[in-house]
């Protein structure tokens, strides 16, 4: 937070939590480049000149060496090294460790060439984003193509977007406009064009741009149809006793693998179980689950974990004695045979979304 609303020249405008401090970084690294560049070039040159040969039979005066010089030109840079590390590195660790509560989760999904969020309501944009002022905002973000990479300058802000997992960038908006979205990853040929904006809004504003959007089914809702369609509660049963494991309280806990090894139940490991199943396979249970690769998008295994996520026992239910299990969705069995995947139903585009043009 910019505590003398400083605003530097030449930079971008100081709108998110990160910004003040990552300008003074900058501003420190600068003055450090500066001073010590200058410092070394005039000393350079007063030695050059002070030294000079000045007759072709002299002979140099032989310095055996200074010890505290010697000390001082290697503390002092080392010092001011451990410095930039150790503020850097805080900077990193404020900026990649999103809050864990009281934070307003978007979903992210990059393509060739735009961008697509999803709000938990449902609301769905195109190339734009809006936030409420003051909330802390947390992206979590996939490709479904390349890596790109999103990037806001206004809040310091920028993240590869990587086809195969996810990606997490979290801010705080501090200042009410309008800001520039760009991808910052080269990305293919209309790469340039691959930009957006960025709204911040005052709470009651932003309250009513929500009830203004045409409401589609929050990811979770339509990740509990596509669980269902997918015919995934015909394997994944809340008592343990299906071919795959329960997915109650499943969300954030350790998982034990057959191999001995254990794995955070996070949304990385969550998505690899849907679209890669064998990779990981729960201890206790066979590997049966078929891959659902090309049969669900990116954005519906978002959704498909947002429905896992909130999973727990229902009211007045405690929740059964279950093996931590390998996600998810499972399709219904056939024969004694391995379970063949339906084909799902690829929803249509959002709206002002058009197929891309290689």
């Amino acid at each position: 937070m910019n505590p003398f609303l400083i605003q530097i020249p030449f930079f971008p405008e100081q709108a998110s939590n990160f910004a003040f401090e990552m300008d003074l970084f900058y501003i420190l690294l600068f003055a450090l480049t500066g001073f010590f560049t200058v410092l070394i070039g005039v000393a350079a040159v007063y030695f050059l000149v002070k030294y000079r040969r000045r007759s072709q039979g002299e002979v140099p005066e032989q310095i055996e060496g200074h010890l505290k010089l010697e000390i001082a030109w290697t503390v002092i840079p080392f010092v001011i090294s451990m410095f930039i590390f150790a503020w850097g590195a805080k900077l990193y660790y404020q900026m990649y460790t999103p809050p864990a509560t009281d934070v307003l989760e978007i979903f992210v999904t990059g393509k060739q060439w735009m961008w697509r969020a999803q709000h938990p309501d449902g609301q769905r944009e195109i190339n734009e984003l809006h936030v409420p002022l003051g909330r802390r905002v947390k992206l979590t973000m996939t490709s479904e193509d390349v890596i790109h990479s999103y990037y806001i300058p206004a809040f310091r802000t920028k993240t590869d977007v990587v086809p195969g997992r996810y990606t997490v960038s979290w801010f705080t908006p501090i200042k009410t406009g309008t800001y520039h979205l760009f991808c910052a990853e080269y990305c293919g040929t209309q790469h340039s064009g691959m930009i957006g904006k960025v709204t911040v809004m005052e709470v009651p504003d932003y309250q009513a741009w929500l009830r203004g959007v045409p409401r589609e089914k929050s990811p979770a809702e339509a990740g509990e149809q596509l669980f269902t369609s997918l015919a995934c509660v015909n394997c994944h049963l809340e008592n343990s006793k299906g071919r795959g494991p329960s997915l109650l309280n499943l969300f954030g806990t350790e998982v034990k693998l057959a191999n001995g090894a254990t794995v955070k139940a996070d949304e990385t490991y969550l998505r690899e179980s849907i679209l890669n199943p064998g990779a990981k396979t729960v201890a206790g249970y066979a590997n049966d689950m078929p891959t659902f690769q090309g049969l669900v998008t990116e954005e519906q295994v978002a959704m498909i974990i947002q429905y896992i996520k909130p999973i727990g026992p229902r009211q007045g239910e405690a929740a059964p004695a279950t093996t931590p299990a390998s996600a998810v969705p499972a399709p219904a069995e056939q024969g004694v045979g391995r379970p063949a995947p339906p084909q799902a139903a690829k929803p249509a585009a959002p709206q002002g979304e058009q197929p891309r043009q290689d």
